[in-house]
């Protein structure tokens, strides 16, 4: 029998009899365990809710005391520990209702000393196990997590739709505009799935040739078609206990999409040019920009394939609807493409951050990605991320509401200030050049200026 030996391992033992303690706990101290011994209910409640036990030995001695609600308890307030009951026949605690509500073991007395020290031995070893898990996950969703920036409420709710999913083998149909982050997802569902230790193979609808589609899918066998020399393998047999990732699902042609739903379904493909059905083993994961429903009534999409494709729907939301997330989207590109190409990591100014809060970002996380890389490289040598570089970059921002200006009355000077500023934004606060785009001389944009209080 291995006992724990490398450092002690806590049990707490529930006697309501108060009988069975001191021979135990002297067994169990003996051993290397280090026990903890309480009586009543509000006791071993108190216990539970301050300690974090390894295994929990349950003593519902009395004759017709309900020790399935003891073991209830036990489980709620100790999520990680293993739970032995040791309960005679009269006590009407059930064994096999007690291993389905999470017993390790259920044992009838007597239990010799050498009996409890396996069963305790036993529970300690899936309790470390399960511990170990436990990390091993928070691990990996830590890891996932981590490469996807921000904590708006749109994200952490799709995030926390792609960890309900991932455990199981379900379809996921992930939705969005184009640069909010599809396959990031897509490899976060993989990630965090049990067949993260398996290839994630992601296939681009779009930019294969029609061609080759076919048989980049599904493989093809030796004389399929002019040019093929030799068996290969499609996409879905190398996701073989791994994930296939169907991006751009919309544009896939329609006389694969028969074959495709077929895939899906028997979880058999067939070589182009083949005979025999090879089984397959995936998760598959598609992605599209557009409403499947607009495809769909326009006759270019099966509504089949839909169904059989948005198993669980996770829908991404613009960048536009997650502003708060920009500071933290923009330090975190910075900070990686300065790490990636040797370059300074600049500070953003609060002008830069300005401009990029007021952007309507038509291209999402992927055009403010492009955006600081670009404002990186043109500001090199300065001392801080220059705002002109931007500007040039992603065009004009959103313009002042006029309806707000009316609604809240605002003063012509308000207006002249409004535009005077993102002509300075423009400019990259180039006093010159801003006078000659407002039309007045230096001068006059000083005085301006001081009277707006904006040095």
């Amino acid at each position: 029998m291995n006992l724990p030996t490398d450092g002690w391992k806590h049990v707490l033992l529930v006697d309501r009899s108060g009988e069975q303690c001191p021979q135990v706990c002297g067994t169990l101290t003996e051993a290397a365990y280090s026990t903890t011994c309480v009586r009543c209910g509000g006791a071993a409640q108190d216990a539970m809710d301050a300690g974090d036990f390894d295994v929990v030995v349950l003593f519902p001695c009395a004759p017709g005391e309900d020790g399935l609600r003891l073991l209830s308890r036990a489980r709620a307030l100790q999520t990680q520990a293993q739970i032995v009951v040791i309960a005679p026949d009269e006590s009407g605690t059930d064994p096999v209702r007690a291993v389905h509500m999470g017993a390790a073991d259920c044992m009838a007395p007597p239990v010799s000393p050498e009996k409890l020290l396996m069963a305790v031995a036993r529970a300690c070893e899936r309790s470390a196990t399960h511990r170990e898990m436990a990390r091993l996950k928070r691990q990996l969703r830590a890891r996932t997590r981590g490469t996807i920036v921000g904590d708006s409420r749109g994200l952490e709710q799709a995030f926390d739709l792609v960890e309900r999913a991932a455990p199981t083998n379900v379809s996921v149909l992930i939705t969005g505009e184009t640069g909010t982050g599809k396959e990031l997802f897509a490899r976060a569902v993989h990630e965090l799935s049990p067949r993260h230790t398996h290839g994630f193979v992601p296939v681009s609808c779009a930019s294969v040739p029609d061609q080759l589609m076919e048989s980049s899918l599904f493989g093809h066998v030796r004389g399929a078609f002019t040019g093929a020399v030799g068996s290969r393998p499609g996409l879905f047999e190398e996701a073989r206990g791994g994930t296939i990732f169907l991006d751009e699902i919309e544009c896939l042609r329609p006389d694969l999409q028969p074959k495709l739903l077929r895939v899906l379904q028997e979880r058999m493909v067939q070589r182009v040019g083949g005979r025999h059905d090879v089984p397959v083993d995936f998760r598959a994961v598609a992605a599209t920009n557009t409403d499947l429903w607009e495809v769909i009534e326009a006759g270019s999409f099966r509504e089949d394939l839909y169904y059989r494709l948005n198993v669980f729907p996770v829908h991404l939301p613009p960048l536009r609807d997650r502003l708060d997330d920009i500071p933290l989207l923009a330090t975190y590109f910075r900070d990686a493409f300065a790490e990636e190409t040797y370059v300074e990591p600049l500070p953003i100014p609060d002008c830069c951050m300005e401009w990029m809060l007021s952007y309507s970002w038509p291209g999402n996380v992927r055009e403010l990605k492009h955006t600081i890389e670009r404002a990186l490289l043109l500001s090199a040598g300065e001392e801080r991320i220059r705002c002109s570089s931007m500007v040039h970059l992603t065009g004009k921002p959103n313009s002042p509401s006029w309806g707000r200006a009316l609604a809240e009355d605002w003063p012509l000077s308000r207006l002249e200030q409004e535009y005077t500023d993102a002509v300075l934004l423009k400019t990259g606060g180039h006093k010159g050049d801003a006078a000659r785009i407002l039309g007045i001389d230096r001068r006059t944009l000083y005085r301006k200026l001081k009277n707006w209080h904006l040095h």
